[in-house]
């Protein structure tokens, strides 16, 4: 299915990992539709008290859903169909702690992921960036979730220039995307030493801190997620001029990292 899960019983650790490294771990449907159930899962499972999230491989943590996952739209300009939009923990009514393992590339719908951990480490060779604007896409939910983590202005610039440009690993820990960065082989390791040290505390405590931080943003985040539909059934090019746009990737030159 592209999705493993490894438990740690001893640790209170569950490691996630999106599977697919041939295809840059892209999310198929039945991956999201797993991943949900996954995330619901752990909220039973009393031995889960953290969990980490990473991808398989070093070229790349995740980017977004498989561009050949098949996602039909009803006809109404007044709604979408996004099956990413359950990806996360928190849309799944987890508050268990997550951590983010960057191991490459995270782009698009991996901002699902990375807008719901509490926070990320990062490998000193990850790059970010938001590839919509350059395919004829609106970036509404991944804006939105990047604007809770990143300076409006760094945000906007990475939503708005797609393809040609990536956040350095370090660029984003100067900015505070990331809280850490290693090593490319250190990288899952060391999200492990932070997920462990976490859950070996009161995890009653824990989640009700974990509800604290995310209640100081929350009411702000839900309006703007309430516009995204909207914005991105307005705004979207056809689905044949996507399709044309990223048929032509690669032919404008290479993109830039800062």
């Amino acid at each position: 299915m592209g999705l493993r899960v490894d438990r740690n019983a001893k640790s209170g650790v569950a490691v996630v990992t999106l599977d697919r490294p041939e295809r840059h771990n892209a999310v198929t449907l039945p991956m999201a539709a797993e991943l949900a159930a996954k995330w619901r899962e752990f909220r039973y499972d009393d031995e889960v008290r953290a969990a980490v999230i990473t991808g398989a491989g070093e070229r790349a943590f995740c980017t977004g859903i498989d561009r050949d996952a098949q996602v039909p739209q009803p006809s109404s300009p007044y709604t979408i169909d996004d099956p990413l939009l359950t990806l996360g923990p928190k849309a799944n009514d987890l508050w268990k702690p997550v951590i983010a393992a960057v191991n490459g590339m995270a782009c698009g719908g991996a901002f699902y992921l990375i807008g719901e951990a509490e926070f990320v480490i990062a490998a000193e060779h990850a790059t970010f960036f938001d590839p919509h604007t350059t395919y004829g896409m609106v970036s509404a939910y991944e804006a939105i979730s990047m604007a809770q983590r990143m300076p409006f202005g760094e945000v906007a610039r990475m939503s708005l220039m797609g393809t040609a440009e990536r956040v350095s690993a370090r660029r984003a820990y100067e900015i505070g995307l990331v809280s850490e960065l290693v090593p490319g082989h250190d990288v899952l390791s060391a999200a492990l030493r932070a997920a462990e040290t976490i859950a070996s505390f009161p995890t009653e405590a824990v989640q009700g801190t974990v509800r604290a931080v995310w209640s100081a943003k929350e009411a702000a985040r839900a309006q703007a997620m309430a516009h995204a539909p909207h914005l991105i059934a307005l705004g979207n090019a056809d689905p044949s001029h996507q399709a044309e746009l990223f048929a032509a990737r690669g032919r404008g030159g290479e993109f830039r990292t800062r």
